[in-house]
């Protein structure tokens, strides 16, 4: 295990079913510093995913309405029906208090890449729009004094809080002593905390893993030092740097942190339906939960989060619901692409082919007969062909027939048709992220 590279699945090792605790909600709100976080959900930063135009597109999939505010409208309107806002075609001002995500993050960034490279490049990584607050940039590195410079440039460009990563497993990142890498220093920790806290006046947070592997488990350790330290809030992922994204999170874990800390903890790990997300709060008494791989397999998951925390019921997308919402992506990062084409090559935004291959294999799982979208998508050359061929899919009848209803809150990467190819080897990138 030590070996590999450990890049993300798209899904996961014996999911846990679970039945929805009848007492237990997703908290309303959660309070990071002077960062109100409503509802207390959070998109984990993922690398090569939560870029701005990613980030967008989820707050406005999670766009929530309230059956009673829907049913206001609708008399209003003089519509019978009460059916939820369109997440697509809403045209409201988006707000925190309206959307199921609470909080956004970014890429995780290298501090040392942040403080050396040139203003036009930071754009790439650092760019954010009105309606993605409240967000937060996440750093990775091991200098206590670069770290300190970067997060300065976060909080100067005007984000709500700064975070640093020391769970990403991945090789290089672990082999120049970031990431998870730094489980093994907690004195180096130590100093990173003073540093940054030091530095600014932004809420601070940590997302760490449980440690090294079972033998080396530090996150108690760890939870406790961030808060004597000054931080706002700790997230951990409940895994090992050793695991990787095999077996099962261990969420005991979470729980004990909670118990160590008076900061808020947000727990982290296969919350992959929203009655993942109230089993997690219900086991662990966590205080916000965090999402990964779950938001590109289902961008739905914070609104369906916010649904049940509601209403205690949530809606399931009908494949004529996919079909809009990939459209709405790949047409999201063309507008992006085509916005920042004049920029210097590594500050353009919304990469389009090759971005479009890199969705596709989440977006299409759940899809009867997806693997043909795939083969189609991985075969065109720009992003005008890939968005020609999902309009070319999505007109033809499906293989049942129908566009019933899709249940894609439960078991992501479980696809309705009947693939084996290997996808890693037609789309690359597609793993290449850190959660």
């Amino acid at each position: 295990m030590a070996g590999k590279g450990f890049t993300v699945k798209k899904d996961w090792d014996n999911p846990r079913e679970h039945a929805m605790p009848a007492e237990t909600r997703v908290p309303a709100e959660v309070r990071l510093g002077t960062v109100v976080v409503s509802p207390a959900t959070v998109l984990a930063p993922m690398a090569g995913v939560t870029d701005t135009v990613f980030r967008r597109f989820i707050r406005h999939a999670s766009l929530f309405t309230t059956c009673a505010e829907a049913d206001a409208a609708s008399a209003q309107a003089g519509h019978a029906d009460s059916a939820l806002a369109d997440p697509l075609t809403i045209d409201s001002a988006v707000t925190n208090t309206q959307s199921g995500c609470g909080l956004l993050m970014t890429e995780f960034t290298s501090a040392d890449g942040l403080a050396r490279m040139r203003e036009t490049k930071r754009r790439r990584y650092l760019t954010f729009y009105d309606d993605e607050h409240p967000i937060g940039a996440q750093l990775f590195g091991s200098n206590p004094d670069t770290l300190a410079e970067a997060a300065r440039i976060v909080e100067d460009t005007g984000f709500d809080l700064v975070d640093l990563n020391l769970g990403c497993p991945a090789k290089r990142v672990v082999g120049s002593n970031g990431g998870s890498g730094l489980l093994r220093d907690l004195p180096r920790i130590g100093e990173i905390f003073r540093a940054v806290r030091k530095a600014v006046t932004i809420p601070f947070t940590v997302k760490f893993r449980m440690g090294w592997n079972e033998k080396q488990i530090v996150c108690v350790e760890l939870a406790r030092m961030a808060e004597a330290e000054g931080l706002n809030a700790v997230a951990l992922h409940a895994r090992t740097r050793e695991q990787g994204y095999s077996g099962q999170a261990q969420w005991e874990w979470i729980a004990r942190v909670k118990q160590a800390v008076g900061i808020p903890v947000i727990g982290n790990g296969d919350i992959t339906s929203p009655a993942a997300a109230v089993a997690m709060v219900a086991e662990t008494g966590c205080d916000a939960v965090m999402i990964g791989r779950a938001a590109p397999s289902n961008p739905w998951i914070f609104r369906q989060i916010a649904q049940y925390t509601a209403t205690g019921s949530y809606e399931r997308p009908t494949v004529e619901d996919r079909y809009r919402m990939i459209r709405a992506y790949f047409q999201m990062l063309l507008a992006e692409a085509e916005a920042t084409k004049d920029l210097p090559r590594d500050a353009r935004m919304g990469e389009t082919a090759g971005k479009m291959k890199q969705f596709a294999t989440w977006f299409t799982h759940g899809v009867p007969g997806g693997s043909k979208l795939r083969a189609a998508i991985y075969h065109a050359r720009t992003g005008s062909e890939v968005l020609a061929q999902v309009e070319l899919f999505f007109a033809s009848p499906f293989p049942d027939g129908s566009a019933s209803s899709l249940d894609f809150g439960v078991a992501p990467g479980m696809d309705c048709g009947s693939e084996s190819e290997d996808e890693s080897s037609c789309f690359p990138e597609a793993s290449l992220v850190c959660d």
